[in-house]
């Protein structure tokens, strides 16, 4: 954001402007949610302070009794908050907890997404006896705008009003739950800064992927074929062979014991099933010309013989997605499977457990943890959670913000991993199938509600690749 402003006052708006504007949208919004009443604003020494003074003026303009309070002396601001300051011709009073005790609404304005200090001391004191609702400017005090984490102490806001683009501490929690209503608006900073600063984080949303694309000349094997293996669990594989069909594979087939063949026997019709006594078996099936992605772990057993099968698969050097049991397996060898990982075209799936066991040296925050854990793989790594990260081993990651809460249930991971399975089998790179496996999975489980089983997630994949393709239709128009 300091870039995109810098580009932008560059090319003739000054900074003020820019301000100005900034202000304007959140008195707006506050003004189209609220009815005139008291207000408190609470502005920092810096420019998101400048930021409430614009809005304290124009609150007051519009009839609104308005109390404003400073981290700091006027006479120490700089730049343009300075010069708004400049412009409120009301009271400036010292922040305080007595500041905010009979407030109707309160304005966070003290700091915003560039915070570097963890919030302590009156400032936590004076957020603590909030109990108005607060209209957070950029982010609510206290969340780190790079990371969502909460320095210090953070109040949740009902409204949080951030300008040009969302910040990942909106997307990543706790910070996206603090900041309460996201609204991102416009101040007149063109798109096209995004040509120069190129970031390497996204949002998670169709617009960032192309789904596969089908053609009149198409066939079973073009549209791709994915081989999974089974185990100890086989509902697990039935699940993951299922979204891979619905995901768009033309063929399915499942890698199984012939003592199991009658426990899979559940699985959809399509599903092909391949008798597999041995490492060997396996290895030959895997190695076939037409098998075009491979998934293991779903249901398939943390020992020795789900190990050895992954060393196979990913010998043949073909797209594969290791989930579960095929993530665990190397829980006391992480370092054997990373030296075979590459150069495959792997995408790891694991949720916060099995990631501390593949990674047990790597900590922070959510993102830096799982963009530093692609690198060291050089795969794709998929950290589950409701703000699940997709990390490419190149620094690109991107949030997935659409999963509602009923996709925490038994063997929803399962359906995830055969997403991937049947994307990587179409030929979708990566780090692409593994961010349109994360939204397709949200997208279909937004077609339920409370009670939904994972069972219920494969038949609603038609229904969410459509809404991805209309999307995408809709942005480009």
């Amino acid at each position: 954001m300091t870039e995109a402003d810098r580009i932008t006052i560059a090319s003739g708006i000054s900074g003020p402007d820019l301000m100005e504007k900034a202000g304007l949208t959140v008195a707006d919004a506050i003004s189209l949610r609220w009815k005139a009443q008291p207000v408190t604003l609470l502005c920092g020494p810096g420019n998101n302070g400048g930021d409430g003074f614009v809005i304290a003026r124009l609150l007051a303009q519009r009839g609104w009794p308005v109390r404003l309070a400073l981290l700091g002396q006027v006479n120490a601001l700089t730049g343009d908050a300075a010069h708004h300051a400049a412009a409120w011709t009301g009271p400036v009073e010292p922040l305080s907890p007595e500041c905010v005790r009979e407030a109707s609404l309160v304005v966070d304005a003290v700091f915003g997404a560039g915070l570097s200090r963890p919030i302590e001391g009156v400032i936590a004191d004076t957020l603590r006896q909030i109990t108005a609702p607060i209209i957070a400017v950029d982010m609510p005090s206290g969340v780190d705008g790079n990371t969502g984490q909460v320095r210090g102490f953070a109040a949740k806001a009902s409204l949080t009003v951030t300008f040009f683009s969302a910040k990942p501490g909106h997307w990543l929690y706790p910070g996206r739950d603090l900041c309460g209503e996201l609204l991102v608006t416009d101040i007149g900073i063109s798109h096209n800064v995004l040509s120069t600063i190129q970031p390497r984080i996204t949002r998670n949303a169709p617009s960032g992927w192309d789904l596969p694309q089908s053609d009149a000349e198409d066939h079973k094997y073009r549209r791709g074929h994915c081989l999974i293996a089974t185990g100890v669990m086989p509902g697990a594989s039935r699940l993951a062979a299922h979204a891979a069909l619905r995901a768009g594979a033309g063929l399915v087939s499942v890698a199984v014991a012939p003592a199991r063949i009658a426990e899979v026997a559940a699985m959809p019709a399509a599903v092909i099933q391949r008798p597999c006594p041995d490492l060997p078996s396996f290895a030959r099936l895997a190695q076939e010309p037409r098998v075009s992605s491979l998934i293991i772990g779903p249901g398939a057993g943390a020992d020795g013989r789900t190990r050895r099968r992954v060393l196979a698969a990913l010998a043949t050097g073909k797209a594969i997605t290791l989930d579960a049991d095929a993530l665990t397996a190397f829980a006391e060898e992480p370092a054997r499977l990373l030296k075979h990982l590459p150069p495959s075209p792997a995408v790891l799936t694991p949720h916060e457990g099995e990631f501390s066991r593949l990674f047990p040296d790597i900590t922070g925050d959510k993102l830096s943890r799982a963009r530093q854990a692609a690198a060291r793989a050089g795969a794709v790594v998929l950290l589950k959670g409701p703000d699940t990260i997709i990390a490419a081993p190149d620094g690109r990651a991107a949030i997935n913000t659409n999963a509602p809460p009923w996709l925490a249930t038994a063997g929803s991971g399962d359906v995830l991993a055969g997403i991937i399975g049947g994307l990587l089998a179409q030929g979708l790179p990566p780090f692409e199938a593994a961010c349109a496996g994360a939204w397709l999975h949200g997208e279909a489980a937004n077609a339920h509600t409370s009670g939904m089983i994972a069972d219920d997630l494969p038949a609603a994949l038609p229904q969410a690749l459509l809404s991805a393709r209309d999307y995408v239709r809709v942005r480009q128009s």
